[in-house]
């Protein structure tokens, strides 16, 4: 059936022999023969296909997800009860899928172990359950290590420089070390531009987290992403066998998904190209990574902006607060998880870093031009929109207010 089945998609009998892996003549007399049943001998003794009952299942999946990996759906149907080999299940799902053009060769450049790691941003579009009907787009920071191929990735909203340093932050410190270089490609964040000789400029904010942690950055050739082929091969492999198929509520469901999905699925299996388990590669790599520095890079960006009317900063598009009496121009430092306002040399504000764009962070304590002691209900900080917090007056007022407009205009 699955052979006929091929043949009405059009496919060529060696096309279908391929795919199915018997020889063109097996192919060829069954299309001959169309729905007739073969005749077999007899046989001592049946064996089911254990596979049989998960046919349907695959086929649903591969049919909502076509390019769901052969590994994914082998765990999805052994949670099921499947007890058959995972090369049943690729033979299988190689025959049910839609065709593609072969792709060309292409070469392989492997490192020594703790000498490079490849970066890169990936974007997805993803609906999050808790706010149906709105698609977001996020970018997937990935870090893997030319050696052993372990991979750190996180999802975030932007790709700014700001969240750029932040990601190489902690990924070090989930590596618990720093590989020699780092390759990029000409994204805008690390590469500003070549001077008049052809030489790489790379964003200063990004050199100085570069000395602090003393990696070198490298630039791939232009229009030749394939250098960074390490690092682009897991972005699909991270959209087949985790992102497709799946559901998050938020942000951090998606991450918490993906931490998981990393421990106990990718950097645990015998990748493809190594035949080696990654978590073991990683083990012998690590001993070769240089140590992390003594303290975290706690320098990126100085800004000037003006204070709003509303005594409020905008940076990055969030919008933080400072204390009454600042002046209207203030300096802000702008550091991969802080926000530090500067007035006349003195930090006046601190507020964490604001994910997404139009937030909100006020500090109560900056309405009353000093610190005020708060109670266990009252927190020191408001995130939200402009509006969302009123102070509380008596009801007297209102009720005073009410009886003046309704004596206005009497004779």
């Amino acid at each position: 059936m699955m052979i006929l089945e091929l043949h009405r998609q059009g496919l060529s009998v060696s096309a279908i022999a391929r795919r199915t892996g018997r020889d063109p003549k097996t192919v060829r007399k069954y299309i001959e023969r169309g729905v007739e049943v073969p005749v077999y001998g007899p046989r001592t003794t049946g064996r089911p296909s254990k596979i049989a009952p998960f046919m349907q299942f695959l086929r649903e999946r591969v049919a909502a997800f076509p390019d769901l990996t052969a590994s994914r759906l082998t765990r999805e149907i052994r949670e099921m009860g499947y007890t058959g080999a995972y090369t049943a299940v690729k033979r299988y799902l190689a025959a049910i899928r839609p065709e593609h053009d072969p792709r060309p060769y292409e070469v392989r450049f492997e490192t020594r172990a703790g000498v490079q790691g490849q970066v890169d941003f990936a974007r997805f579009v993803v609906e999050f359950t808790d706010e149906p009907g709105v698609v977001r787009i996020v970018w997937l920071f990935s870090l893997v290590l030319g050696y052993s191929r372990f991979l750190f990735a996180r999802y975030v909203l932007h790709q700014d420089l700001q969240t750029l340093l932040g990601c190489h932050m902690q990924a070090f410190e989930a590596l618990d070390g720093v590989p020699i270089e780092i390759l990029y490609d000409r994204m805008k964040t690390a590469v500003t531009g070549e001077d008049d000789q052809g030489h790489i400029i790379y964003n200063a904010s990004l050199l100085a987290l570069a000395k602090h942690y003393r990696f070198q950055p490298r630039a791939c050739r232009p229009y030749r992403a394939k250098t960074k082929g390490k690092v682009e091969r897991p972005f699909r492999y991270i959209r087949e066998d985790f992102f497709l198929g799946r559901s998050f509520r938020n942000m951090e469901e998606l991450n918490a998904q993906l931490v998981d999905w990393l421990e106990t699925v990718a950097n645990v299996r015998v990748h493809g190209t190594t035949q080696r388990v990654v978590a073991e590669a990683f083990a012998e790599e690590h001993e070769e990574l240089q140590n992390l520095p003594d303290h975290r890079f706690n320098a990126i960006l100085k800004l000037e902006r003006r204070v709003s009317h509303d005594g409020l900063v905008a940076v990055g598009g969030n919008y933080y607060s400072v204390p009454d009496r600042t002046r209207r121009i203030v300096e802000i430092e702008q550091l991969p998880d802080l926000i530090r306002v500067i007035d006349r040399g003195v930090v006046v504000a601190e507020h964490p870093v604001l994910e997404g764009r139009r937030q909100y962070r006020i500090d109560r304590r900056h309405r009353t031009g000093r610190p005020q002691p708060r109670t266990p209900d009252q927190p020191a900080t408001m995130i939200g929109r402009i509006g969302d917090h009123v102070p509380l007056r008596s009801l007297a007022i209102y009720e005073a207010i009410g009886a003046s407009l309704a004596t206005e205009g009497r004779p």
